[in-house]
């Protein structure tokens, strides 16, 4: 599935393009608007980069935290580091396990995407703040052929962003 992505600045300009599709014989069930008074990016399923990140970082966390503890333990079975010498062989192989978990949680963040989620990537927030901001997106979905089509058509009206996309794996 194609994708076409175009940002307006306001309301009367989005309504223009959405009557210029359908003048065009365009399939209305093929185009969407998104913005105040319409569809909200949620309700299309415009994904918050933000919370997939945050998910991925719990899925990791689940299995490489306690995978860091028995990694943290074993190593000071192995070597016998006497760290605490207060905590005996016991307690120092416990707190090396501590410290396996700490690394396992640094790992789940750091490549589960802790950088993206607090930093913040991708076109899907980028559109979800031009939404915030009051601007308004036209989204038509098709082939090659109807995303031709509608681009000639929304060119006309300069929108503020015109982009396209192919839905991977289709």
């Amino acid at each position: 599935m194609n994708y076409l992505v175009a940002v307006l600045s306001d309301r009367i300009k989005a309504e223009e393009v959405y009557t210029a599709l359908e003048s065009a014989k365009i399939s209305m069930d093929k185009v969407d608007i998104l913005g105040p008074g319409f569809k909200s990016a949620d309700e299309y399923g415009l994904i918050d980069p933000k919370d997939e990140a945050w998910k991925q970082i719990k899925r990791m966390a689940v299995w490489i935290i306690p995978f860091g503890f028995v990694g943290g333990f074993t190593f000071n079975a192995i070597t016998g580091l006497n760290t605490f010498p207060w905590a005996g062989t016991l307690g120092n192989q416990i707190i090396g396990g501590f410290l396996g978990s700490i690394g396992g949680a640094m790992g789940s963040f750091f490549i589960g995407g802790g950088v993206g989620a607090s930093v913040g990537s991708g076109d899907a927030l980028s559109y979800r703040n031009r939404i915030s901001a009051g601007n308004y997106l036209i989204v038509v979905k098709g082939s090659d052929g109807l995303i031709a089509q509608s681009s000639r058509i929304i060119r006309s009206f300069r929108p503020d962003s015109l982009q396209g996309y192919t839905e991977p794996g289709v």
